[in-house]
């Protein structure tokens, strides 16, 4: 039985190509990345569905006025299996953008083919997932084949920026949908291997520091109070969080909590002005065990002793903050089919780790789901001439079709 769904998937290679150019050809970029959202690929992908023959096609939105159509699309589909537990595919439909498009090779949002590879954005991230569930149910209902678990498809939005109008509204408002016994699999992290399987993410917190001085001209600096100079000292004094936040846990690479100085805005536009408002950015990636409130108290302590001391005033705001929740237990359902999948496909003993990125795995864990993230990737997600591997997008949907048949 499985072995004439893989000799199926074997033959697919002109299909991949064709629904990669069709969903890279549809820029899905959110209005928090300057687009119009994921309307017109979430349109073309249900009429693909339909196709296909899949049952029980819902549609999730999510409203959202800064879009022309109003709301962000969010889309579950079904190949119904002999049990009642379904293993959910959950891919996200949004890109980010192409960035310096003179660094490209090729046009970013028009598919190009080269061996086995396929180059555009959003390839990899996420199409190469939402393309490797498609074949799967495709092979199952062109071979007629019943699984014994249903196969649940899910496409969602606003993954690449926060998430809240994708996978936390479908959960919200079809509760139903995802049983607490389905198993969940989200094929967005993962290695060129396919060895790595995750199971729980670090805490993230993206902290805004403003700092308040007085402006005056630069040749009096005694006048004022260089905004500049105390947000240098500011970001020099807070790797003490590193040492404070010390712990350690081997499921990480790196293994300890990471608190990195990243965004700065602009300040005066010219040099002879001292600057007397300064804002910048500490991205915090925090292992589990350490609750995000000890984190801000301890950085506003640490900016509190630096403003004292340069005679200014700093506030400490979270923008973005996800406590991790528990990590998907490592005898759970769908950890044990996965391994399993992997041990008999490729001769793989599996890896449990953990990633310092948000994966919408996070998501379903925090409504207790059991869920872990797995592909096999190249890594070129968010990069110039992102790139997509066939080989690999049919390797994986083999491995979908096995978690199907215990």
């Amino acid at each position: 039985m499985l072995e004439t769904l893989y000799a199926f998937l074997d033959t697919r290679r002109d299909q991949i190509i064709r629904w990669q150019r069709e969903l890279t050809s549809r820029p899905a970029l959110g209005p928090d990345n300057g687009g119009g959202g994921e309307q017109d690929k979430a349109d073309w992908l249900t009429k693909e569905l339909a196709v296909l023959g899949l049952a029980a096609i819902r549609q999730h939105p999510c409203p959202d006025d800064r879009v022309p159509c109003g709301f962000r699309p969010n889309i579950s589909a079904k190949v119904p299996g002999a049990d009642s537990r379904t293993l959910w595919v959950i891919s996200h439909l949004d890109v980010v953008p192409p960035g310096d498009v003179s660094l490209w090779d090729t046009p970013p949002f028009t598919l190009h083919v080269r061996g086995d590879r396929l180059y555009g954005r959003g390839v990899e991230d996420n199409q190469q997932g939402i393309v490797s569930s498609l074949l799967a149910a495709q092979a199952l209902l062109r071979c007629g084949l019943r699984p014994e678990c249903s196969l649940g498809l899910l496409f969602v939005s606003d993954e690449e920026t926060g998430m809240s109008r994708g996978l936390p509204h479908v959960l919200a408002t079809a509760p139903d949908l995802v049983a607490r016994d389905d198993l969940c699999l989200v094929p967005d992290m993962g290695d060129e291997t396919g060895s790595m399987v995750e199971t729980v993410e670090k805490s993230i917190c993206w902290l805004r520091f403003t700092v308040l001085g007085a402006q005056c001209h630069a040749s009096r600096p005694f006048a004022g109070a260089n905004s500049l100079v105390a947000a240098s000292a500011c970001i020099l004094a807070l790797d003490a969080l590193h040492r404070i936040f010390a712990d350690r846990d081997a499921r990480f690479v790196p293994d300890g909590s990471t608190f990195v100085p990243s965004k700065k805005e602009a300040n005066v536009e010219n040099i002879n002005t001292l600057p007397g408002k300064d804002v910048f950015y500490v991205d915090c990636r925090v292992i589990p065990s350490y609750p995000l409130e000890r984190i801000l108290d301890e950085a506003r302590r640490i900016a509190g002793t630096v403003a004292r001391e340069y005679g200014v005033r700093i506030d400490v705001e979270p923008v973005h903050a996800v406590q991790a929740p528990p990590a998907t237990p490592d005898n759970a359902l769908v950890v044990r089919r996965l391994l399993s999948a992997l041990a008999e496909l490729r001769g793989l003993s599996g890896k449990i780790y953990g990633a310092g990125g948000l994966t919408e795995a996070n998501c379903l864990r925090s409504a207790g789901r059991q869920a872990v993230a797995w592909a096999t990737l190249s890594g070129s997600a968010h990069s110039c001439n992102e790139s997509s591997s066939i080989p690999f997008t049919v390797a994986d949907a083999k491995v979908i079709l096995r978690m199907l048949f215990p």
